[in-house]
C-alpha cells in the first residue's frame, strides 16, 4: 500500500471507531491489539494516572469515557478523542501536586497535526482542533463570571459553542451524581445567559428605519420628549412589519402624530 492508501485507510477506520451509539468497546478493543497505536500515535500515551500522588483517574479510561458520552457528531467525538492529549506533553509537579499547564493549547497543535497527517480536510481539522483549544474555557464559571466573560466564552466559540457546550457536558465522568449535576446547571445556567445577552445586544442594536433629525424635520418638531416617543412607535413598528417604502412610512408617522400630539 502507498503512503496515500494508508492515510485513507487510517482515517476511515478511525471515523467506524467513532461512529454509533457506542464507541467505547470499539475504541478499547483498538487500543487492546495495539492499532490506535498505530492510527492516533500520541493518544497510548494517555494510559498514565493523571495524578500518581494522588492515584487519580487514568487519563486514557477518561478520554473514553468521554467520547461515549458525546452525541454521534463526528466533530465532537474526535474533540474528546483529543481533548487531553496534550497532558502527557504539560505534566509538571508542584508542591505536591500535578499540574497540566496549557495542555488545551499545546493539544491543539497536536491535534492538528494528528488530523493533517490522516488526511482530514482543512474545515474539520480547524474545527476539531479549536474545540481542544476551548475546551478548558468553561474551568471556573462556577465561581462567578461577569456578563463580559460570558460574552467572551460566546464570541470564541463562535458557531461552535453549540459543541463546545456539548463536550464539555461530556467531559464531566465523575461518579458522584451530585457532581454531574451541578456542572449541568451550570452550563444551562451558561447558556441561559448567553441567549439574554444575545437578545440584550439584538434589541439594543436595533434602530427605527428614520432617525430623530428626520422625525423632527418631517414632524416639525424641536428636540425633547415627543421625538424620543415617535422614535419608540417607530422602532416598534419596524419589529412588526420591517422596513416599509419611505412614503408609507411617513403617512403612518402622520397618522400616529395625529393620534398621540399632545
Amino acid at each position: 500500500m502507498t503512503i496515500v492508501d494508508v492515510q485513507t485507510a487510517n482515517r476511515a477506520e478511525l471515523c467506524e471507531l467513532l461512529r454509533g451509539d457506542n464507541p467505547a468497546p470499539r475504541l478499547w478493543s483498538a487500543i487492546d491489539r495495539g492499532r490506535m497505536a498505530e492510527i492516533v500515535p500520541e493518544l497510548p500515551d494517555l494510559q498514565m494516572e493523571q495524578d500518581p500522588i494522588h492515584r487519580h483517574k487514568d487519563v486514557l479510561a477518561h478520554t473514553v469515557a468521554v467520547v461515549a458520552k458525546t452525541p454521534d457528531d463526528l466533530v465532537v467525538r474526535l474533540a474528546a478523542l483529543f481533548h487531553d492529549i496534550g497532558k502527557p506533553r504539560t505534566r509538571s509537579y508542584e508542591h505536591g501536586e500535578v499540574t497540566f499547564r496549557h495542555h488545551e493549547a499545546v493539544g491543539a497543535r497536536m491535534t492538528r497535526k494528528r488530523l493533517a497527517a490522516l488526511g482530514f480536510d482543512e474545515p474539520m481539522v480547524d474545527e476539531v482542533s479549536e474545540l481542544v483549544r476551548l475546551s478548558g474555557r468553561f474551568k471556573g464559571y462556577a465561581s462567578g463570571w461577569s456578563d463580559a466573560a460570558v460574552r467572551r466564552y460566546a464570541r470564541d466559540a463562535g458557531p461552535l459553542l453549540g459543541r463546545l457546550n456539548q463536550l464539555v457536558r461530556s467531559d464531566c465522568t465523575t461518579r458522584n451524581r451530585q457532581k454531574e449535576a451541578d456542572l449541568h446547571r451550570q452550563i444551562d445556567d451558561l447558556e441561559r445567559r448567553i441567549a439574554e445577552l444575545a437578545e440584550a445586544e439584538r434589541k439594543a442594536a436595533e434602530r427605527p428605519q428614520i432617525d430623530g433629525a428626520a422625525v423632527m424635520a418631517h414632524l416639525g418638531l424641536p428636540p425633547g420628549p415627543d421625538v424620543g416617543r415617535a422614535l419608540a412607535w417607530l422602532l416598534e413598528l419596524k419589529r412588526a412589519e420591517g422596513v416599509l417604502p419611505p412614503e408609507e412610512l411617513l403617512r403612518r408617522l402622520d397618522r400616529w402624530w395625529a393620534d398621540h400630539r399632545g
